[in-house]
């Protein structure tokens, strides 16, 4: 990987601060000054100011975020951004998204090669969402959003689609599919406003009596069934 980016993983400065050290020839690699293209391969010594860059031990974190309303998934320095706000010892990446409005589960990973196959719409894995509505559920729009509905120039795909018992105004959705703020458009094709809109699992894992703010590392159990699922 890019000199830059190997030296914040190992969580000597940020990749811009490191950008600079390169510009300012203070870094070598095998005993060599460092450049902007130079790529850092697994056994190469890194020097930064005559200093042996020590390697950090790879510690593999999966976690379950309640993630609360107004709370970006970004990994930007931007005020509310989900890394500072879980503020995890280890350099961790949200795996996929969750609007700023909604609330709910979000997984949390430094694990790349993960990431891809839990977040990528192609695989199909379930989510599965609470929404509340500002009028009541018609039927109707139940049966239609199951089997699939046009929005824009994409069609969603069947789901299963169920009001929520003792209640006129909620229901549940379970997605195999990825679009770009698909429940919310979805709602407003049908003259619906979304109240509220918490995820309540994604794949295996649930958010179970997390409260918003919370997090939790991934059991045992819970991450042998994940892995098991993604091969």
């Amino acid at each position: 990987m890019k000199i830059d980016k190997y030296i914040s993983l190992q969580g000597y400065s940020s990749r811009r601060q490191a950008y600079d050290l390169v510009s300012e020839k203070r870094i070598l690699v095998n005993g060599k000054t460092a450049t902007h293209s130079t790529k850092v391969q697994e056994n190469d010594t890194v020097h930064i100011d005559g200093k042996v860059l020590q390697k950090k031990k790879f510690v593999p974190v999966f976690i379950v975020y309640h993630k609360p309303k107004g709370i970006v998934c970004t990994t930007e320095k931007i005020e509310g951004n989900i890394v500072d706000a879980v503020d995890h010892p280890e350099k961790i990446y949200p795996v996929g998204r969750l609007d700023k409005n909604s609330e709910g589960l979000i997984l949390l990973t430094n694990q790349g090669e993960l990431i891809d196959k839990i977040a990528n719409a192609a695989n199909g894995h379930e989510k599965e969402y609470l929404v509340t509505l500002n009028l009541p559920v018609r039927n109707q729009f139940l049966k239609e959003i199951r089997e699939g509905i046009k929005l824009g120039d994409e069609n969603t795909k069947p789901c299963k689609a169920t009001l929520e018992p003792g209640t006129k105004r909620v229901f549940r959705i379970i997605l195999t599919q990825g679009l770009n703020r698909q429940i919310r458009r979805m709602c407003t094709a049908y003259d619906y406003q979304v109240i509220k809109l918490q995820r309540l699992r994604v794949m295996n894992i649930e958010l179970g009596k997390l409260k918003p703010g919370e997090w939790r590392d991934l059991t045992e159990k819970e991450m042998e069934t994940l892995l098991r699922d993604l091969k």
